[in-house]
């Protein structure tokens, strides 16, 4: 696991829209697992400058979005169908046919689940899962006591996250109680995992996940099992870690090293 521990928030959006870049002129036609939330929205906008500016582009990428509520329709304003449009898809040259997210409220979200989990499969695999850790160390829609083995499946969100997320709905809607979820299996075979978590509010969690022992109780720290996976974080997020000398020594300030 590569720990990049950056100065400021800014610096740790900057690196992280720096080795989604990377990864796409490596490797023009990526399969990019996306994540959503508020963590998100200041690196999309940043990707969708560099796009404009000429630094990148996702005509030949192909994305699966991590998760998507259950019983919401894509046309909804808090389904993650409506943030991926809003804050990347419509700012990028990426084609809709492109773009893959759960079908939320398809009729059967059982089969909608095994048909997500295959047209991953047949896409190639993914070749980066862009991931955001939640309070409770939960990654995609994978709550604490998720099967680390565990792929694309329906899962219980706690009371804690749909609190964090009622923000998002009107005050007369009720956050959905369900969601379709890649799962921990799914994105552990992703051939690069690359996660980014800022702010003070996220160190109990991050901490969980880097130095914490491998277990169902913090999803995250299944990351730890991967060759490939790559931390960024800011000061504030870095905060309850005890290694940090460590980690500054082997990347100083997040950048890049000769064993990069």
């Amino acid at each position: 696991m590569k720990v990049l521990i950056c100065q400021n928030h800014a610096a740790a959006i900057e690196r992280t829209a720096g080795l989604i870049v990377d990864h796409v002129a490596r490797r023009p036609d990526a399969v990019l697992g996306l994540a959503t939330g508020g963590t998100m929205l200041p690196l999309y906008e940043r990707l969708a400058t560099l796009y404009s500016e000429g630094e990148v582009s996702f005509a030949n990428v192909t994305s699966f979005n991590l998760d998507e509520y259950v019983g919401i329709a894509p046309a909804h304003p808090a389904s993650y169908h409506s943030y991926m449009k809003e804050v990347l898809f419509s700012h990028v040259d990426i084609g809709e046919s492109r773009t893959h997210l759960p079908l939320g409220n398809s009729p059967d979200v059982q089969a909608e689940a095994e048909r997500y989990e295959a047209a991953i499969a047949a896409a190639g695999g993914l070749s980066l899962q862009l991931l955001g850790i939640g309070q409770n160390g939960h990654i995609g829609f994978n709550e604490p006591t998720s099967s680390l083995g565990s792929r694309t499946r329906i899962k219980t969100l706690t009371e804690s996250t749909r609190t964090a997320n009622r923000q998002y709905f009107g005050p007369d809607e009720t956050p959905p109680a369900y969601a379709i979820t890649m799962g921990v299996g799914t994105i552990l075979a992703a051939r690069e995992c690359l996660l980014l978590a800022t702010g003070r509010a996220k160190a109990q969690a991050v901490a969980a996940m880097i130095e914490g022992p491998v277990s169902a109780v913090c999803p995250a720290s299944a990351l730890q099992l991967h060759p490939h996976a790559t931390i960024v974080l800011d000061r504030e997020a870095s905060g309850d870690l005890r290694l940090t000398d460590y980690y500054q020594h082997v990347h100083p300030d997040g950048e890049a090293t000769r064993f990069d």
